[in-house]
């Protein structure tokens, strides 16, 4: 029996002051406090502590980025929730 992972998960990026990001894309690059983890669909869950630079996000042929510090990630199968203390989308 084969599993096919799906082609996108669902991604937020929240700040103390807004929801940031809300959408389904096909890969991420979260900045950890031990480097940068690179995240598609179907990762293993893990919990991060997030350290200062650059979140990234495929989403189709569109690539979005920003910069954020602190805060902390959960990555799930199918879903990823990035709670960060500031960005310079807030600035």
């Amino acid at each position: 029996m084969s599993q096919t992972l799906p082609a996108s998960f669902h991604l937020k990026v929240i700040t103390p002051r807004r929801l940031l990001v809300e959408a389904d894309v096909q890969e991420a690059s979260i900045p950890s406090l031990e480097g940068l983890i690179g995240v598609r669909p179907g990762h293993r869950p893990l919990m991060v502590a997030l350290g200062r630079g650059t979140l990234s996000y495929r989403q189709g042929a569109s690539e979005e980025s920003f910069e954020v510090a602190g805060g902390y990630a959960e990555i799930l199968p199918d879903q990823v929730l990035v709670f960060t203390e500031s960005s310079e989308e807030d600035l």
